[in-house]
């Protein structure tokens, strides 16, 4: 484990500056979370979005400032949600969230391969259903057979109607209300830590996939490289405290905090991986 030596509890922190949109559907975005809040604050209505990504997310809240709306909150269906709407509730109108929740409880073989992750999303998206109207895919440690998705209510509903297998696991689905949801916890994300040359994007990959910055730069230049589900084909492109990447077949990682640098000055990074 790397050692800092120069804490920099005071120093200044770099951070990420807002990424304006960059093609047509982000934009659209923007114009619609902003036509939601008007509609919202001018005849005191609630109103919704479907689910958006952390890149909406962070989209949809300049948006929102921008409209001068400040009745909203972002909502997923449980607190460490990561896919969530925009709930948008001025004072004293009434609630009617979309959100719904779909527990799918698998009939597998004894000693047989449970569903994962993939293959609950794979088989979802082939009812037809579009990626904004499925929020998180919850598989509780505890609950090993038993998958929770949350989606748009009429997603839900096509989901409890249609859907009768995930991969070779024949499934049994019931609409179950929010406040029915047991307790997830807290995911266990384990913390790790390591020492780069620079805050570059392929010397933090190749810290993140332990492999070696030629082999980060093929994926990078491969276009297999997200930074807060922006595509780059940068390998010197900076990171910043809190940058979340996507790498196509290798996962998700979170850079959580830069704590200080080693005695030899390289930079100590601190992340994780979700599962």
């Amino acid at each position: 484990m790397a050692r800092s030596i120069d804490p920099g509890q005071d120093a200044p922190r770099q951070a990420r500056g807002f990424i304006p949109p960059q093609n047509d559907k982000e934009r659209f975005l923007m114009r619609h979370i902003e036509d939601l809040a008007r509609a919202a604050q001018s005849r005191g209505i609630p109103r919704y979005s479907s689910f958006l990504s952390d890149r909406e997310q962070v989209l949809a809240k300049a948006a929102l400032a921008k409209a001068g709306c400040t009745c909203w909150r972002l909502e997923g269906g449980y607190p460490e949600a990561e896919r969530r709407l925009v709930a948008i509730e001025p004072e004293d109108s009434w609630t009617d969230s979309p959100l719904a929740c779909v527990r799918l409880d698998c009939r597998a073989a004894p000693g047989a391969a449970l569903p994962a992750h993939k293959d609950y999303l794979g088989s979802l998206m082939g009812l037809a259903l579009r990626r904004e109207a499925l929020g998180d895919i919850v598989l509780p440690a505890q609950m090993p057979g038993t998958a929770f998705v949350f989606a748009l209510e009429p997603a839900a509903r096509l989901i409890c109607e249609e859907l009768c297998g995930v991969g070779r696991t024949e499934v049994s689905c019931a609409a179950l209300a929010l406040e029915q949801l047991p307790d997830f916890g807290q995911s266990e994300r384990v913390l790790r830590t390591a020492a780069v040359s620079s805050l570059r994007l392929d010397a933090v990959l190749a810290a993140m996939l332990h492999c070696s910055r030629g082999a980060a730069a093929e994926l990078i230049q491969a276009g297999r490289v997200e930074i807060n589900h922006l595509p780059t084909e940068s390998t010197h492109a900076p990171v910043f405290e809190g940058d979340i990447f996507t790498i196509r077949g290798k996962g998700r990682f979170a850079l959580t905090a830069l704590p200080g640098k080693t005695r030899k000055d390289r930079q100590i990074i601190e992340f994780f991986q979700y599962q």
